[in-house]
């Protein structure tokens, strides 16, 4: 009887190559097939989908964990995502992408700005299925031990199921050891109230901090905001094809006088 095949599960991030949330996601996977990391040299959080261009990457192997091989990448998650697919794996596409774990919330519209999630979309771009991991903490000493075993089952059921075309996981978690499940939500209404505050440097010339508040708009409890509240793992299917299909009839009633 031949052993099965593993399969090939590549692991990225937007925090960094070296942040706890990565070295907790390529542990996990590790326990499922083999895991190839490419990850950022230095944090890239709201990259959203960048890419580089105009000067050169840097691509290098590193050994910071034994048994798991992995590169160390000068560009941006989604750089990390085409140079994984182009030169570290010869053009053999992963059988899963999985990024994160996050250090901080992804949920409703912080999914554009995401360089987690951005990483992820590249991943279904390339048609592998692909899911993006956050954690409702931001700081180095975060707690992921919780969360794992919906981490390693979420990928499992992608393995096993595959995803719809077109389609990728956001996955976030609260914080804490009480997590209740898994609940199939959509992106609430919510947005950031932003304002920058402008401070001065020493030689008194003005900067700016972009600051914020988060304001729900949403009262729907099928959201991943309302998810969170209660203590659930949210799991919101999206697409990168941005098409407002719902507005093409309308301005198809349009006369353009051109």
């Amino acid at each position: 009887m031949t052993k099965a095949k593993q399969p090939t599960i590549l692991v990225v991030n937007d925090d960094g190559i070296t942040a706890p949330g990565i070295k907790a996601l390529m542990h996990t996977m590790k326990e499922i097939g083999r895991v190839v990391v490419v990850a950022p040299d230095s944090p890239q959080s709201g990259m959203g989908h960048a890419i580089t261009i105009g000067k050169p990457l840097r691509l290098d192997k590193v050994d910071v964990y034994e048994g798991i091989e992995m590169y160390s990448c000068s560009g941006t998650p989604v750089d990390c995502v085409k140079l994984a697919v182009n030169s570290v794996l010869k053009g053999v596409k992963p059988d899963l992408c999985v990024s994160g774990i996050n250090h901080g919330l992804n949920n409703s519209i912080n999914v554009l700005y995401s360089g987690t999630m951005s990483a992820a979309v590249e991943g279904a771009i390339e048609s592998i299925p692909s899911i993006g991991f956050s954690l409702d903490d931001y700081t180095l000493q975060a707690d992921f031990d919780p969360c794992q075993k919906f981490v390693k089952e979420l990928a499992l059921q992608v393995l096993a199921n595959g995803l719809p075309g077109g389609t990728v996981l956001n996955v976030n978690f609260p914080a804490g050891d009480k997590i209740k499940g898994l609940k199939i939500c959509r992106q609430a209404n919510a947005k950031w109230a932003e304002e920058f505050d402008m401070r001065f440097d020493p030689y008194k010339r003005p900067y700016y901090w972009l600051t914020g508040v988060f304001q729900n708009n949403d009262n729907g409890e099928d959201t991943d905001v309302w998810a969170l509240e209660h203590n659930y793992a949210s799991v919101v299917p999206v697409q990168f094809d941005m098409t407002a299909h719902h507005a093409i009839p309308v301005l198809n009633t349009w006369t353009f006088n051109v």
